[in-house]
């Protein structure tokens, strides 16, 4: 199987609410937020550095905040065992109303055994630090 069927198994078990399912695509030892970025700095939740199935699916909980309007692939890039998937999205904070409208970009990278074992959003910093914000002031 491809690294980008793997990706968009991913995709349709969020789709269905299945973590345990993207759970099992994940090794065991996952880097997710590999590299970090200036919102895991600043404590957005959703974006923190996180190790571990049980770290990717504290992420996954993190998400219950959110009412999760638009989710959808867009396009996928494969190269050097990782895959870069735009995907366009619109969520809004349950407690604030605070929507992010935007496409971002999901970085995929891939072991040996095939496992992802690395995962990082790339989005727009700005805008997720302001919602987590928002949150303060709800």
């Amino acid at each position: 199987m491809s690294h980008i069927a793997t990706v968009q198994e991913i995709y349709a078990a969020f789709g269905r609410g299945d973590v345990p399912a993207i759970l099992d695509r994940l090794a065991e030892d996952v880097d997710w937020e590999a590299g970090g970025s200036s919102a895991a700095d600043e404590g957005v939740p959703w974006l923190l550095c996180r190790t571990g199935r049980e770290g990717a699916g504290a992420f996954f909980a993190t998400l219950d905040a959110f009412e999760t309007r638009r989710f959808e692939p867009l396009s996928f890039l494969e190269g050097a065992g990782q895959v870069a998937a735009v995907i366009g999205v619109e969520l809004a904070l349950r407690a604030s109303g605070y929507v992010i409208a935007d496409e971002e970009v999901h970085l995929w990278t891939f072991d040996d055994a095939g496992l992802v074992c690395a995962f990082r959003h790339v989005v727009d910093t700005a805008k997720h630090i302001e919602a987590a914000r928002s949150l303060v002031a709800a």
